[in-house]
């Protein structure tokens, strides 16, 4: 029976597992790594001693608790975090750290590029849908206008999941539903945008080829077979950008399905079989599916909001253990709400100057608890605001699937299905991403002829989760959260100003 593995670089670790033709998991391994954030709303990582160095061990060490040799490993896929910039010389030398999605320092650039594309019907044109600082074309520009002396040494700029496998084949590639979240493709066309790329003056040559997400890109190179315990020769596959290979592995492949994806950021994904633009709202992108299409917004800061108040304010606590106390606290908190605009904020505003915050407090919420349910409940009503411009797009809403760290809280599942209003089901692996590049391997290298066949054949629901007793106080106080918004944008960005 043929293995796959697919390998998930993430913002906070990288992941690896083994499964075979069935959907069976045979082993998973994690190596965590941190974020670093020198400036504020700047968030970078190494390419090498973060990435590189994870995905050796973590393809070693799952090779080893799955208890098979690389020969047995039929395919590889590879998925990792979105819009990252890595920049090479043409030595293949990483020049500095990358700058992630989540870093938010190129707001400037943002107004640049839709300014140099003539304006947002030409930015739609060119590339259906607006530009975010989470994107890469931001970056390339921030680099060029503040590190001259990196951009002139520039030969190539990757994604983060694509880095990886140059180390792995030394082949460039990237795929197009990573692809579509860099502001350079033409995601009609499935391809680099030559207006963009005119219009920013950035070289044609400083960008991969790109494929469909189930095409074979490269093999396993002698050296990196000596430094992972994979073979030589073993095929790799495109991929897909997280929430593509995630939505994959999940079974996001036919329209009417939709599903949440509950980590470090928040996203609400739907399939499409044809491409539908929305720019004012909601982001279009290609999916991980060949010929496919999907509508994706997103929380920057879910699970993250989570992580980030365990770590400063609870970090000698479990977050089973936080989330204890916070069943403890009443819906809704009596009014503490929480922003969790700790990144600024994608979908629905747009707007890198947001920031987190609390309000709402009173004298009785006098302990730690109030905070993180509240926490809890300020993403759940972010995902409530995505439900809403999925909705509003004229979207088919069908069967909702949710995944992600996050889901694995009993209490948050219940806090989310009774903010948005849908019942939500969990499929039989909770392997995310990495699951889902492992199955676009399966089907690259000719296991299954389709993405929707590999996915029929391993991957069905388990558990619901339907709106409870809760839902109406939720139903209540989502207004007031979205009132928040636009009575402290101005101050938002009077801070942010202030800080510079």
């Amino acid at each position: 029976m043929p293995l796959f593995l697919g390998l998930d670089t993430g913002t906070s670790g990288t992941k690896a597992i083994v499964m075979d033709e069935t959907g069976a998991t045979l082993a998973t391994h994690t190596h965590e790594y941190a974020l670093s954030t020198p400036q504020p709303l700047w968030a970078e990582q190494n390419p090498d001693t973060d990435w590189w160095a994870a995905a050796q061990e973590t393809l070693r060490a799952v090779l080893r608790k799955a208890s098979v040799s690389g020969d047995k490993i039929a395919g590889v896929g590879l998925t990792g975090q979105m819009h990252g910039s890595v920049f090479l010389d043409a030595q293949n030398n990483v020049l500095r750290p990358a700058m992630l999605w989540c870093d938010a320092r190129t707001g400037a650039q943002c107004a640049e590029i839709t300014e140099a594309i003539g304006g947002e019907a030409k930015l739609f044109d060119a590339i259906g849908q607006p530009v975010f600082t989470s994107f890469t074309a931001p970056k390339i520009l921030w680099v060029r206008q503040h590190e001259p002396h990196v951009y002139e040494k520039i030969a190539k700029v990757l994604l983060p999941k694509d880095y990886i496998r140059l180390k792995l084949t030394g082949e460039f590639a990237t795929e197009v539903s990573d692809a579509s979240g860099t502001s350079l493709l033409d995601v009609r066309a499935r391809a680099w945008s030559k207006p963009m790329l005119d219009a920013l003056q950035i070289p044609t040559d400083f960008l991969p080829p790109v494929y469909e997400s189930t095409i074979v890109t490269g093999a396993i190179t002698a050296e990196a077979a000596r430094l992972t315990g994979l073979s030589a020769g073993t095929p790799v596959v495109g991929g897909g950008g997280d929430q593509a290979a995630g939505a994959v592995g999940c079974g996001i492949v036919e329209g009417g399905r939709v599903s949440l994806s509950l980590g470090t950021s928040g996203v609400v994904f739907a399939h499409l079989d044809e491409p539908f633009f929305d720019p004012k709202a909601i982001q279009t992108f290609c999916h991980a599916v060949p010929g496919a299409y999907h509508l994706m917004g997103c929380v920057i800061s879910a699970a993250g909001s989570f992580e980030w108040f365990k770590e400063t304010f609870a970090p000698d606590q479990s977050y089973d253990a936080i989330t204890a106390g916070a069943a403890n606290i009443p819906a809704g908190c009596e009014g503490l709400l929480f922003l969790p605009y700790l990144a600024g904020e994608r979908n629905p505003y747009f707007d890198p100057q947001a920031r987190g915050a609390f309000v709402g407090a009173t004298l009785r919420t006098a302990n730690r608890d109030w905070f993180a349910r509240a926490v809890l409940e300020g993403v759940s009503y972010g995902f409530k605001d995505l439900m809403t411009l999925l909705e509003n797009s004229g979207a088919p809403v069908g069967e909702t699937r949710l995944m992600g760290g996050g889901a694995k809280s009993d209490l948050w599942r219940q806090i989310l299905a009774d903010t948005v209003g849908h019942s939500l089901h969990r499929v039989n692996n909770d392997e995310g991403p990495a699951f889902g590049a492992a199955l676009l391997a399966a089907v690259g290298t000719g296991t299954f002829d389709t993405v929707p066949e590999a996915c029929a054949a391993t991957i069905r629901t388990t558990d619901e989760t339907k709106p409870g007793t809760n839902a109406p106080v939720y139903q209540k106080y989502h207004p007031v959260y979205r009132s928040l918004y636009p009575a402290l944008k101005q101050g938002f960005a009077d801070v942010a100003a202030a800080t510079v």
